[in-house]
């Protein structure tokens, strides 16, 4: 079929939609229909998308569209640098309607509220009917989530989590009990490396003259993207996405568990599977991660509490967030529940600050595009909570810097988990932490030249300043949070000579990091 020809149904394929199986889903015909996909980029500049985050998602993209057309399916794909190309999604998709006239434009929900917009309004604008499926990558429909949901005073995810895994029938044992006798193992997944780990460096993949050549139009194009090139490695394909899967389950999966939420210096990836941008681009399904890892437990490869703990992340977690993010609609990325609004210091886009926990984290995400879980909640989120950050701000930078950042995962987890602007949804308390949390599960500190033990003055640590700062500011909000009883009477202690030096001290650190007022009053 020609670009010219009139197609019966047109398919639009998202970025972040690379199943093989979803034109069949679609119910699509090799002969009548066309799949449409497109390079949009407004998705790389508004906000601003790490180079490396660009490259990946977009060389994913034509590695899959070369699939589709060997598989013998139509399809017409608007690249970076195409002249006409009006480089946003309701306009690429308006103009394929009037290249192919389709009786109905067909797709997998989007991943991304304001993607959903354009689609209807280019459809709308048309006159075409719009047919939209629920993505059947995720294993907790819209319903089902609701139905959970409904009359629950909170969402707690240990509770949705548990009954996925009854649901599921996913470790658990045959009289209906979880497998190992535990729920989670959580007590046992919090210890820190005594010793400079060996673990083993996670797969990587040279760039192919696909991928050289997305890189080249990128630069040509989107000149002056955040973060660094060099050393792209991620897997661009389904076949490098198992790879990769494999690699993790084979080689870090074993003391995965025990170490998860620790960091050490000059290692960014350590045990974890780093499989994230893979699942999200849906180069893998989960179904096929959950099986690998139960697997591996099953042969006794794996111990419990890894695989459980990882499972958790696949299946709890990300399952969870997703039914946050449809349950509670757009402009739930807007929220600041907390009134702060400093601004994003400029070292979240080039590392250069003398915090050594802060460099170590960023330097991962300026080089990768990537950090794991601990290193985004309790490093760069918990620093943008506790210094006054506003959230839009903070939400914006972590959807623009990492790899795996789509909008549906990145809203809940940034707004909801790590900076607990939503009220209260995604977190019963906010994740904020001094530097105690820190050198506890890292060896930063060791190397940093502030002072872990100290919460005022020149010398003292920025994480101790910001946290009690934060707790005195926030103390009237929190009073009624019985999970911060305690540290809040510990606040609650500190003479009226200290307060002052930690505000004060506090209002110095924001005025030297960039971060200004923190509320809308000052």
């Amino acid at each position: 079929m020609s670009k010219t020809d009139r197609a019966r149904r047109l398919a639009l394929i998202l970025g972040d939609q690379l199943d093989r199986s979803y034109p069949v889903t679609l119910g699509l015909d090799r002969d009548d229909d066309v799949i449409l996909m497109v390079e949009v980029k407004g998705a790389s500049e508004n906000p601003p998308s790490h180079i490396q985050r660009t490259v990946l998602f977009l060389s994913a993209m034509r590695h899959h569209a070369e699939h589709l057309r060997h598989a013998g399916w139509n399809v017409d794909y608007v690249a970076l640098n195409e002249p006409e190309n009006t480089h946003s999604f309701e306009g690429e998709l308006a103009r394929a309607i009037r290249r192919h006239k389709p009786g109905t434009v067909v797709c997998i929900e989007p991943g991304s509220f304001c993607v959903r917009d354009e689609i209807q309004a280019a459809c709308a604008q048309s006159g075409t009917e719009l047919d939209t499926r629920e993505d059947p990558h995720f294993l907790c429909d819209h319903e089902m989530f609701e139905e959970w949901a409904r009359g629950r005073k909170q969402l707690t995810m240990e509770y949705f989590y548990r009954e996925q895994r009854r649901r599921l029938g996913i470790l658990m044992s045959k009289d209906g009990k979880p497998e190992g006798g535990e729920w989670n193992f959580d007590k046992e997944n919090r210890k820190p490396f005594k010793n400079a780990p060996d673990a083993p460096p996670i797969a990587t993949f040279a760039p192919d003259p696909i991928t050289k050549q997305v890189a080249e139009d990128i630069a040509e194009c989107l000149p002056g993207l955040p973060g660094k090139s060099e050393g792209f490695s991620w897997p661009v394909t389904r076949e490098q996405a198992l790879e990769a899967l494999d690699d993790f389950v084979s080689n870090r999966l074993k003391l995965f568990g025990d170490h998860q939420d620790a960091m050490w210096t000059g290692q960014h990836t350590l045990f974890h599977s780093a499989i994230s941008p893979a699942l999200n681009l849906k180069l893998l399904d989960p179904r096929e991660v959950c099986r690998a890892a139960i697997d591996a437990y099953e042969a006794g490869r794996a111990p419990i509490n890894s695989v459980e703990g990882f499972i958790r992340q696949i299946i709890g977690w990300r399952e969870f967030i997703r039914g946050v993010y449809h349950h509670e609609g757009p402009g739930y990325h807007r929220r600041n529940g907390l009134d702060h609004h400093g601004s994003l210091p400029e070292f979240y886009w080039n590392a250069d600050t003398d915090m050594k926990c802060m460099s170590e984290a960023l330097s991962g995400v300026v080089d990768h595009a990537y950090g794991h879980h601990i290193e985004r909640l309790m490093i760069t989120g918990n620093f943008a909570l506790i210094a006054g950050i506003h959230p839009t701000r903070v939400y914006e930078w972590y959807l623009g810097m990492y790899a795996d950042a789509v909008d549906w995962v990145t809203a809940p987890n940034t707004v909801g988990m790590a900076l607990h602007a939503d009220g209260g949804v995604v977190g019963t308390k906010p994740y904020a932490a001094s530097a105690n949390y820190i050198n506890k599960m890292s060896n930063h500190c060791r190397h940093c030249r502030y002072a872990r033990s100290e919460r005022s003055g020149d010398g003292a640590c920025p994480f101790n300043v910001f946290y009690w700062d934060f707790l005195l500011r926030h103390l009237d909000r929190f009073k009624k949070n019985n999970r911060m009883a305690l540290i809040l009477k510990n606040a609650e202690k500190i003479g009226e000579h200290e307060r002052v030096q930690i505000t004060s001290s506090a209002k110095e650190l924001r005025d030297r990091f960039g971060i200004g007022s923190v509320s809308s009053e000052e």
